[in-house]
């Protein structure tokens, strides 16, 4: 085993290892005074990791020289990009969070804890491990590291019954997840005799039988539930309500680029011999995921939870070309997943922006009538991030959706797709009632406080992607998208 070669591909692992670590210290020294400069030195760490990943990820990294520590991880350009998607995610989590805590919104415990930061450095690293895994031990390690960090921020407001609650909630239903997904691991290692995806891959060639097919549909399970697809996503509307909204802004980012990519390359390198095996499953979770995410999310008037169920809804998106089942599909939901990140990450900094004159923090649709009077800044943004989510042209969403769907019709799945688009029309609902509202309502007048300079960045950054400017991207990102998409398709 090389392990200079081995390090080598981790660097920017080792180096958000290196840095939690440091950060960590600093915390048990200064205590939570220096909050904000460790969320400053934590960013900085994650973006230099990303650049990091940049000449592999422009080079396409593939081949035997991707593997490290004797299969155990692969470090190709499919974990280089969901990599980057992850850190940028990261680094936007972490550039609100001083605000919010600082806001009433936080309650009696004021103030940043310092433990913020080092906790989503810890969560990268683990969520780092889950995208490059190439063996079922080190896509274990990496997802434990990462659930363990995301329990404590779920409920890192100690003194808010709704934090200590959606903490709790994720901690149980998480747990349940990983002990269903830890005995499918189980099962494929009792009929194939490893661990390792070639491994188990080449003995799940030729007839499937019962055992290893519950071994599949365990482990289908088990990542389900981390990427909240139906009907594994009950814990998503009460989490992402109750955990503080930067750390919700953050689950719905960078554990779902983890957990998508982490699913994707299950399939298609574990899997991949058995397409009929997994491709049903993952064709009704996508449609039920669609369809329910844009039903539930009608009823809702708490604007957090309408945002968990439209995750739901994008979740089935995506998945549509996961059951592909081919390199256009792969590509197409690689693209889909960049815009969704960007569009959620939008929608969130919004969310956090929508302040009392006293800072605290205003979460149903009766605070925003009347917005595009009072705030009109804030109203357009919020415009167009919902209309994306819509998938109405000429916004990025509508690009998102159409690749999708070009992929699953040249696949020959064209009912699948009909199904699909038709389901999408009820989505468009719920986000329509975003606009009548602030643009059609009587101001309720309560939106009055004012944001930082961190959190107009980031909107008008993710509102100028999300807009028709966004197209400019759309060639370069279907260039990495088609770059690591290839990877998963390799033999190795």
């Amino acid at each position: 085993m090389d392990f200079a070669h081995s390090f080598g591909l981790i660097i920017p692992d080792l180096l958000l290892s290196v840095s939690g670590l440091v950060l960590l210290l600093v915390v048990a020294w200064s205590g939570d005074k220096g909050a904000r400069q460790i969320a400053i030195g934590a960013a900085a760490a994650l973006f230099v990791a990303g650049f990091l990943l940049v000449p592999g990820l422009h080079g396409g990294a593939e081949g035997p020289a991707t593997l490290g520590f004797g299969g155990l991880i692969k470090v190709d350009g499919f974990a280089l990009f969901a990599k980057a998607l992850i850190y940028l995610s990261a680094i936007g989590a972490l550039m609100v969070a001083p605000a919010f805590f600082a806001s009433p919104a936080a309650g009696s415990e004021r103030g940043m804890r310092g433990e913020y930061p080092v906790l989503v450095l810890f969560a990268c690293v683990g969520m780092g491990l889950m995208v490059s895994a190439n063996d079922f031990m080190s896509l274990y390690l990496g997802l434990e590291l990462n659930s363990l960090s995301a329990y404590v921020l779920a409920a890192i407001l100690r003194r808010d019954a709704r934090s200590g609650e959606a903490g709790l909630k994720y901690f149980v239903l998480g747990a349940l997840a990983s002990g269903i997904l830890l005995y499918g691991m189980s099962l494929l290692y009792g009929f194939t005799g490893s661990t390792g995806f070639a491994a188990v891959r080449a003995g799940l060639s030729g007839e499937l039988g019962y055992g290893a097919l519950f071994g599949v549909i365990f482990v289908l399970s088990g990542l389900a539930f981390k990427i909240s697809a139906v009907p594994f996503h009950m814990w998503t509307p009460d989490v992402y309500e109750g955990a503080p909204t930067p750390v919700t802004a953050f689950f719905a980012t960078a554990p779902k680029v983890a957990a998508v990519a982490l699913t994707a390359r299950v399939v298609f390198e574990v899997f991949g011999a058995q397409v009929a095996a997994w491709q049903q499953i993952v064709m009704f979770t996508a449609l039920a995921s669609i369809i329910f995410g844009a039903l539930g999310a009608i009823g809702q008037e708490n604007l957090k939870r309408l945002l968990a169920y439209s995750s739901i809804n994008n979740i089935g998106f995506i998945l549509l070309g996961l059951a592909v089942a081919n390199h256009s599909g792969a590509a197409a939901m690689l693209v889909y997943l960049f815009i969704y990140v960007v569009m959620s990450l939008g929608s969130f900094v919004a969310l956090l922006m929508l302040r009392g004159e006293d800072g605290s923090l205003m979460e149903t649709f009766a605070d925003i009538r009347g917005l595009s009077i009072t705030r009109p800044a804030l109203a357009a943004a919020l415009l167009i991030f919902m209309f994306s989510l819509a998938g109405i042209p000429p916004l990025l969403g509508f690009y998102a959706k159409f690749v999708v769907f070009q992929a699953t019709v040249e696949a020959g799945l064209v009912a699948f797709g009909a199904i699909a688009i038709a389901a999408s029309v009820i989505g468009a609902f719920y986000y329509i009632k975003f606009v009548k509202v602030m643009f059609f309502d009587p101001p309720a007048g309560v939106i009055t406080g004012r944001s930082g300079a961190a959190h107009w960045v980031l909107l008008g950054l993710t509102a100028v992607i999300v807009s028709p400017l966004g197209y400019f991207l759309t060639r370069s990102l279907s260039d990495l998208a088609d770059k690591a998409a290839s990877a998963l398709f390799l033999a190795v």
